[in-house]
């Protein structure tokens, strides 16, 4: 077996903290007992390219069950768990390639080292498997039947790629499930986001000026807890829908040009690229936190930053402090990338059942029906999420109501009025 993680000595301890995350895993637990049993998958192989973490772990371990052959490698250079990444090798025989902190090169070749098994599905988190595939490895995407996408940015880069009529294969936007980007995005994104932060600067978000790039629902869910911690917040926003959502939501709404001169942590969850860059660097105030929660580092514009800087030095863990000419400092975290990946664990275990229950799910869908399907981007079967949220109102022991025989007559007529 090929793989390339740090250190197998880590595996003892990944291996802990994976099954720490599995218990708060009811849902894709279920999953994987039937996937175990039925074996929908054998003998497909996968490529995954998603964060490393004790939560994708117990993913790849039930598509493993469900016998598939996968291999691993990172969607975020410094998402990364590097102790669960030698667990999957030592303990799971799972090909794992990623390497918290790894370069761009070493990125790349990880993404290439994935795909080099020939997959017949992908399972992404932003796209750039797909990408690599359709640039650097065509010869083997007429063999890959299809894939999955976890991430909203990934989402946006292969719908460009379907209206352009270049995506070859057909790819199901597990993004876009209720029961993922409501839950993930909104109470995952939020809490960990948050966690990110804290333990980068150890501040007290009570009274901070709070700014907020894009009220999306990563946007919504950061904002509620930002506000839940006694800061004060800010929203600036491009679509006007989004603007006075937030108005009506009681958050601030103003232009990033102006938020910046009273900001004290500033957060981009955009998903597009500039959204902090010169002009709003040179009116921040000393002591300024940047920091990103977007898939990508190009939110906020680092290289301008780093011209700006007569001096740049690493302070603290995971903060880069940029000296500006005239004595500013402004702190930069993670190096722009995922904060609550790179600072902290990423999403609770519970929020990432939900979206690896799609993800596992949507697998098996696409084995036994991507023939039909078009190259283009298809959204999660809605049965299957309904599956999910049923599944797991039923592990948190909660009940709900079934239509009655009469009232789904009623809504299935139009004729009974007043």
């Amino acid at each position: 077996m090929t793989y390339d993680v740090k250190d197998l000595g880590l595996a003892a301890k990944g291996k802990l903290r994976m099954e720490w995350s599995g218990r708060f895993m009811p849902v894709l637990n279920s999953i994987k007992a039937s996937l175990a049993k039925d074996k929908p998958l054998r003998g497909v192989r996968i490529a995954a390219c998603l964060h490393v973490t004790t939560e994708t772990g117990n993913l790849m371990e039930a598509l493993r069950l469900g016998g598939a052959e996968v291999r691993l490698c990172a969607s975020n250079p410094l998402s990364t768990q590097d102790d669960l990444a030698a667990a999957l090798v030592k303990h799971h025989g799972l090909p794992v390639f990623a390497i918290k902190g790894e370069d761009h090169k070493a990125y790349y070749r990880h993404i290439l080292s994935a795909i080099d098994h020939k997959p017949h599905l992908t399972m992404d988190d932003g796209a750039d498997l797909v990408t690599v595939l359709h640039t650097k490895r065509r010869d083997l995407v007429g063999g890959v039947d299809g894939g999955t996408e976890e991430t909203t940015t990934g989402v946006i880069r292969l719908r460009s790629m379907a209206h352009q009529g270049v995506l070859r294969y057909p790819i199901i936007a597990v993004n876009d499930a209720q029961t993922k980007h409501f839950f993930d995005n909104r109470y995952g994104t939020g809490q960990s986001t948050i966690d990110g932060i804290l333990r980068a600067t150890n501040v007290l978000l009570a009274g901070l000026r709070f700014v907020i790039a894009g009220y999306g629902w990563c946007g919504r869910g950061l904002a509620a807890r930002a506000r839940g911690g006694g800061a004060r917040v800010i929203i600036t926003e491009v679509d006007p829908l989004k603007a006075i959502e937030a108005v009506m939501d009681g958050f601030d709404v103003l232009p990033m040009a102006e938020a910046a001169r009273i900001g004290d942590v500033f957060v981009t969850v955009t998903g597009n690229k500039i959204v902090i860059g010169r002009r709003h660097f040179a009116a921040m105030k000393d002591g300024a936190v940047v920091a990103n929660a977007g898939h990508f580092n190009v939110e906020i514009d680092i290289p301008a930053l780093a011209a700006m800087a007569r001096r740049k030095r690493k302070i603290r863990e995971f903060v880069d402090e940029y000296t500006m000419a005239d004595g500013r400092r402004i702190h930069l975290l993670g190096e722009g990338r995922l904060i609550n990946l790179a600072a902290a664990e990423g999403h609770p275990a519970m929020v990432m059942d939900m979206s690896f229950a799609n993800q596992a799910l949507s697998v098996v869908h696409l084995v036994r029906n991507a023939s039909a399907l078009e190259p283009t981007v298809y959204p999660v079967p809605r049965e299957i999420d309904a599956e999910i949220a049923r599944r797991k109102l039923e592990a948190m022991g909660i009940r709900i109501d079934a239509l009655t025989a009469e009232q789904k007559k009623y809504l299935a007529e139009w004729q009974e009025g007043t």
